[in-house]
């Protein structure tokens, strides 16, 4: 893990394309700005561990259930 000091005002630059910039310190947080293109996804660390979990979550699925959604699907039309 690389680990850097900044002050208000000054940031990082990740690639070509995305600046993260201290914006303000305040008791045990800090407030930053992330700028990059739209394209980019970002996510807070949380969320994206979130998305991760669910994700594995559907890759468990077994036969047996897709089996009992097919056949619900084809009951009610």
């Amino acid at each position: 893990m690389l680990v850097l000091t900044r002050k208000i005002g000054e940031g990082i630059v990740i690639g070509n394309d995305v600046k993260i910039t201290i914006l303000e310190t305040r008791g045990g947080t800090v407030r930053i700005g992330v700028d990059a293109p739209k394209a980019r996804k970002i996510y807070r660390q949380e969320i994206y561990e979130r998305i991760c979990e669910e994700n594995r979550e559907a890759l468990q699925w077994d036969i047996v259930d897709l089996d009992a959604l097919s056949g619900s699907l084809t009951r009610s039309k």
